[in-house]
């Protein structure tokens, strides 16, 4: 039994290590896509807020900047689904809207990309931000946790060849539950203040996504740090 177990937790490394999260159980999300930037460009340079944002939440800055920008636009018209999971499609489609919705870096990215995110597939592939799943699948629509997420913003860091940071992950009272898979990228975004902790002083590595995080988180990025 015992030799039978050590055997499943070398595949399960194997799954887990290779792609940074790429091997992780997923679940389907219910999200819809993101609309295109010149669907709600008008709303946004008028400063009108989504029908589902009250407007004194603690992401409301860090939407509005994103919206303008055009980076992240909603899941319909006047909807931006705060709470809704973030996909693995609408990571990489917001990476690729930072930075500047480039052409796409390969011709094929995954068999199974959708036609709002498929060239955004293409450049996240060829610059290694996206690696898809050991199936070759990309898994678009699959929603994405923390510790994936750093994964993302880990890569995207690397892409751009900037300094990667070395937070410390004791200060986190699950640091034990990070994924070793995960570490190196959870110690970046953590070290940079771009994923923070919660009530407990614990960072939720398993925990999902929303599109609420995602944006405060992509702000955050933008945003220099002082000192």
């Amino acid at each position: 039994m015992n030799k039978r177990f050590a055997a499943l937790l070398c595949v399960l490394a194997l799954l887990t290590t290779s792609a940074c999260g790429a091997g992780e159980t997923v679940t389907p999300a219910a999200a819809a896509p993101e609309m295109p930037p010149e669907a709600v460009a008008a709303d946004a340079e008028q400063n009108i807020l989504y029908s589902d944002i009250a407007g004194d939440e603690w992401f409301v800055e860090a939407v509005d900047e994103l919206t303008q920008k055009g980076i992240m636009t909603g899941v319909e018209e006047g909807v931006f689904g705060p709470y809704l999971p973030v996909t693995r499609a609408t990571v990489i489609l917001v990476l690729w809207r930072l930075e500047g919705s480039p052409d796409a870096a390969v011709e094929a990215p995954f068999p199974d990309v959708e036609p709002w995110f498929a060239t955004a597939a293409a450049w996240a592939k060829g610059y290694g931000i996206a690696t898809g799943y050991l199936d070759g699948r990309f898994g678009g629509r699959d929603v994405v946790s923390r510790e994936q997420m750093a994964c993302f913003l880990y890569r995207y860091a690397q892409y751009k060849g900037e300094p990667l940071a070395q937070g410390a992950l004791g200060m986190f009272s699950d640091a034990a539950d990070i994924s070793e898979w995960a570490q190196e990228a959870v110690a970046h975004v953590t070290g940079l203040g771009i994923m923070q902790g919660g009530d407990g002083g614990r960072l939720d590595p398993a925990g999902i996504t929303n599109r609420a995080a995602l944006a405060v988180m992509i702000d955050r990025m933008l945003t220099p740090v002082a000192g």
